[in-house]
This record gives structure tokens, sequence and C-alpha cells, in this order.
């Protein structure tokens, strides 16, 4: 395995003390099996376990040198994996609450498999999660339209939604992007990985009609910044129609559009876009703002509710402390992990040409 990489720090806003401190508040509510929660139960309230929150914050359990809880959390993870390839939407301290599979969820493994593989070098690691990653990826392409975009989810009767949403097919594009690097790695390579993430980035930067509207949702204003279907230009404008929108000035960016709730997850997530898009300086002034989140324990509030001036939902969630330690280490830039939302395997992420522009009407007239 490669060298142990210090936990990052943000001179002026966080010492690597501070970093994992924010790292062990997540493993104070991972479960004995593995399973990172979104919070523990406070006040009779357990909070749910789901795929995707659940590897990110193995990923910042990592950044912070914590490995040996992250790879339970991977191991966990593994052992829980359906045949399909999908894992449900959510367990409950264990039981499943919601069993259908959703595409962006199964998807994400390849992300934090990659990232383990940037941060320890450990290939034997990758070895033994790489059939869970295969199967995860037949998953979600397998719920892959001829336009390209990814559906949402298979219900548990078999049947898919329908309909797809922008901020996970954002997120899926990325995952993509790994799933080959990873497939490279192995001397396995996948190039019809690669021309359904062609495909699916070029669908998320140019067919706003093959989503859903959740336009309501920050996510998704940043994510096709933050996951690299939008670059340059086109991501600079993107990011400067919502400003004003979802950026409350020395507070945060807002969870929904029309609600007066700021949160940190998703201000640290535009943190990462706003430096994948070259703006450095508002996205350090961001990390900064979001700060006021901050508990004494090194935890995070998920948010704050700005009229009432309260913290909603009252909740230290390990999602919100994993986009904190991400956007630490984007920021510092100095892991062999920092730059996974700029590059995979030394390819910039950025716009995609379609794979077949006849299946999106691109080339209809060409």
């Amino acid at each position: 395995m490669r060298s142990e990489t210090a936990p990052p720090a943000v001179p002026g806003v966080l010492s690597p003390d501070d970093v994992v401190a924010t790292a062990r508040s997540i493993v104070a509510q991972q479960e004995e099996s593995g399973a990172i929660p979104w919070f523990s139960p406070t006040g009779g309230v357990p909070g749910h376990v789901d795929a995707w929150n659940h590897v990110e914050a193995a990923m910042a359990l990592t950044v912070a040198g914590l490995h040996e809880p992250a790879r339970r959390a991977y191991e966990w993870l593994r052992s829980v994996q359906r045949p399909d390839g999908s894992w449900p939407a959510k367990w409950v301290l264990g039981e499943v609450t919601e069993p259908g599979g959703e595409s962006n969820h199964a998807a994400y493994l390849a992300v934090g498999v990659w990232h383990e593989l940037l941060m320890t070098g450990d290939e034997e690691f990758v070895r033994r999660m790489w059939p869970a990653v295969r199967r995860a990826v037949d998953f979600v392409l397998g719920l892959q339209t001829g336009r390209g975009e990814v559906i949402w989810i298979r219900h548990p009767d078999g049947a898919a939604s329908d309909h797809a949403l922008l901020t996970g097919c954002s997120s899926i594009y990325q995952a993509l992007r790994c799933a080959v690097a990873l497939a490279e790695a192995l001397g396995e390579p996948e190039p019809d990985w690669e021309l359904a993430a062609d495909q699916l980035g070029h669908v998320v930067a140019a067919h706003p009609e093959a989503f859903a509207d959740k336009s309501r949702w920050s996510m998704d204003w940043y994510y096709p910044v933050l996951a690299g279907p939008l670059r340059g230009e086109a991501a600079a404008r993107r990011l400067e129609e919502g400003w004003d929108t979802f950026v409350v000035p020395r507070l945060g960016c807002r969870c929904v559009a029309d609600q007066p709730w700021v949160t940190a997850a998703e201000s640290c997530e535009l943190v990462m876009a706003l430096d994948a898009a070259g703006d450095r300086a508002r996205a350090l002034e961001l990390f900064r703002t979001i700060q006021h989140l901050r508990h004494e324990d090194g935890s995070y509030w998920t948010g704050w509710q700005f009229e009432n001036r309260r913290h909603f939902p009252g909740d230290r969630s390990t999602y919100t402390a994993a986009a904190v330690i991400l956007a630490a280490d984007v920021l510092e830039g100095a892991s062999p992990g920092s730059h996974l939302f700029k590059e995979i395997a030394g390819n910039p992420l950025g716009p995609s040409a379609a794979a077949d522009p006849v299946a999106c009407g691109c080339g209809v007239f060409a």
C-alpha cells in the first residue's frame, strides 16, 4: 500500500486535527456491521443507510487516515449487494425499508473503489471489490435508455421507473468514468462502458428534456459541473445563473430554492464544483462561510433554518461531515484523490461528444 497521506488542512479554516475530529464523528455513528447511517438514533429515531452516502462517508474516512473503519464500510457494502448488482434504497438498523434499487446508488461504488486505489495503491482491495463494481455497473447500464439517460430506480417487481434524474445521472457519469479506469487498471477494458459514459455525459449537458424537473433543488443546479459533464464557459454560465437563487450571503447554499434552509453538505459540494470550474476564490469563501455549522466535537449540523434561526432538521449527519472532509481535500489539492472531480486516470472530466448522436436526436439532420 502507498505510504500514509496526512489529513488535509485548509489554512485559516481547518487544521488536520480538525479534519480528523470530523472523521471521528462519522466513526462514532458507524454501525457494528460497518454500515454508516445518515445519523445515529436521536430521541429514538434512527437514521437510514443508503449506498451512495455510505460510500461518500467511507471515502472521507480514508482521506482522514481512518483506514480500518473505511474498509469495514466497503466490506459491508460488498457483502450485502444483491445478485442483480443493486442495493436497497434504504436500510434502518439493518432492516431493508425501501427495497427498490437506485441507479446512482449502485454506480457510486466505482467512485469509492477508484478513490481508494488512488489513496492507498491497494490493488488487492480493488480486485476483491471488482466483481461488485462490475455487477453494479451492469445494473446501472440495464437502466440506460436509448437516448442515453439512466432511469432513476428499478422497483422490487423488476419494473423501471418512468423518469431519470439530472443529479443522479451526473453522478453516474463520473462513476462510469471511474469504472472504466478501474477496468483498465485491472487489464479488463470495457469500451462499451466508455461509450455509455460519453452518451450520458452528452445528454446531461445538452438534453434537459431527458430529466424530471427537480430544478428547485440546488443539486440539480451544480451537479452537472461537480461531476464533470459541464466545464469551461458552460460551467461558469450555469453557476452564475443559479448563484443568487441558491446562495445566501454569509450563510451558505440552500438545499431547495423556495425554503429558508442552508445546508453544509450542499454548500461543500458546491465548493468542489466551484473548484472544478476554476473559481477557487469563491470556493474558499463558501467553505469558510459554512463553518458556522461546525459543532464543538468536529461534527456538522446538517442545516440552518435562517428565518426561524435554528438548526434544521436537527441532526449532525455523517454525509455532511463527509462532504466537509472531501471539500477540504479538494481545496488543499495534495492527496492522490483530491483531483477526483477534475480528472480520472489522467483524463480531464468535461464535455462528451455523443457516442450515438442519432439516438438523442442530435444527428438526425447531420
